[in-house]
């Protein structure tokens, strides 16, 4: 890809989200999209086997050598526990029970966020609904890095510890960038999961907990499911801030590959999403997007003109309105 965009800054825009104008034009010319914006029963019955099949997991590997506990947390854990946290993405969208039972859609989260070993689904969602809203909205959308991550995950080596301590990143930069008051769903969320995970130890013992964990921390970093972090947003190509990915890991990961199609229609579920590619094919197709979430991490960490800056930034407005 050529007409790269450089690491000395970010890249600032001062337009409107060009998602919002896409969705107006597609839905004028195919308005039976509205009929693909409905809930996915389904994951519900995914999501539980999910858990189930982790549950047998942390069996399985209790009595095994650490070196095969760590091994089947990256080849097998690893993989599940991404997957949920992306069921957990389709959740926060209200995909499982729909928007008219919102509080059913928090308790399921906070079920499927049980075998990742972290409470995570309940702030999740605070702060993906603002990705949206204001993708790119400096001091709002947590998905952007920050200034230090920017500067100092420069060099190649840097840029792969980066990638391997993703999940700290995410799971911290929260609280530097946009901190939000806690809240008593929260709490609940992490009393729970504060409870399954002693269950774990005293049912399974400490392999499994470490399973537990390890397989979302490898799962979330050097992983090549992982590269949906960077293909979503980073701009490979100056001037397209979102990018779709179209290669089979779609498969384990609810279509959130279709990026722009998710973005344009937000309010369709991932298994609907390649519908939405299908009827607007000339608004997709010409689109720059991706086939390989692994050459992805190859390219940003190995090309010296892409690091945590190749993001497009949007001063706020004043007037957001947060959860």
């Amino acid at each position: 890809m050529g007409n790269r965009v450089s690491r000395d800054d970010f890249e600032w825009v001062y337009t409107d989200q060009p998602h919002a104008d896409r969705r107006k034009e597609i839905l004028a010319k195919y308005p039976e999209i509205k009929s693909l914006m409905k809930p996915d029963p389904n994951l519900i019955w995914i999501i539980v086997m999910m858990l189930l099949s982790q549950l047998v997991a942390f069996y399985l590997v209790k009595d095994m050598d650490w070196k095969w506990v760590i091994f089947w947390a990256y080849v097998f854990g690893s993989c599940l526990n991404h997957s949920m946290t992306l069921a957990i993405h389709e959740i926060s969208h209200n995909f499982t029970f729909g928007h008219h039972k919102a509080l059913w859609n928090r308790w399921f989260g906070m079920f499927a966020n049980l075998p990742i070993g972290l409470p995570y689904s309940v702030s999740f969602k605070r702060y993906h609904m603002d990705h949206h809203r204001y993708l790119g909205a400096d001091g709002i959308d947590v998905d952007i890095p920050t200034n230090f991550e920017g500067w100092f995950f420069c060099t190649t080596f840097r840029k792969f510890v980066w990638v391997v301590l993703q999940p700290l990143f995410y799971a911290f930069r929260p609280l530097l960038i946009n901190p939000k008051p806690i809240s008593s769903l929260e709490i609940i969320n992490t009393v729970v999961q504060v409870i399954f995970d002693i269950i774990v130890y005293y049912v399974f013992g400490i392999k499994s907990l470490v399973y537990m964990l390890a397989a979302s921390l490898l799962g979330l970093g050097l992983h090549p499911i992982s590269g949906h972090f960077i293909a979503e947003h980073y701009m490979f190509l100056k001037g397209h801030e979102t990018y779709s990915y179209y290669g089979p890991l779609n498969l384990l990961t609810f279509n959130v590959g279709y990026h722009n199609e998710h973005h344009d229609f937000p309010n369709v579920p991932g298994k609907n999403l390649p519908l939405v590619r299908k009827i607007a094919a000339e608004y997709y197709d010409e689109l720059p997007h991706y086939n390989s979430w692994v050459r992805v991490l190859y390219d940003f960490v190995m090309d010296d003109t892409i690091s945590p800056y190749s993001r497009m930034k949007r001063p706020p407005k004043g007037n957001e309105v947060q959860d």
